[in-house]
């Protein structure tokens, strides 16, 4: 092995040190989280992708109904 050969694998274990310290520096400053707030973030979860599946339901049977219906739901939304 030669000098040069020598001075990158030194480098890069160095760099591969370095950044695996800094990695679980920073997991170590997440903060734990509770069951309480994993518990609401998993309602308000829910809740969207319900939201979202209601709203998934109302593009489809826009897509696949008829155009005269189409229509007229459009002409009675915009009376409103």
């Amino acid at each position: 092995m030669n000098v040069f050969t020598m001075v990158v694998m030194i480098v890069a274990i160095v760099t591969v040190g370095r950044v695996l310290r800094e990695r679980y520096k920073a997991m170590n400053r997440l903060p734990a989280r509770s069951d309480a707030s994993a518990e609401a973030e998993n309602l308000k979860l829910h809740a969207e992708v319900a939201r979202l599946n209601d709203r998934i339901r109302v593009l489809e049977r826009l897509a696949t109904d008829p155009a005269k219906r189409l229509s007229d739901e459009i002409n009675a939304l915009k009376d409103q």
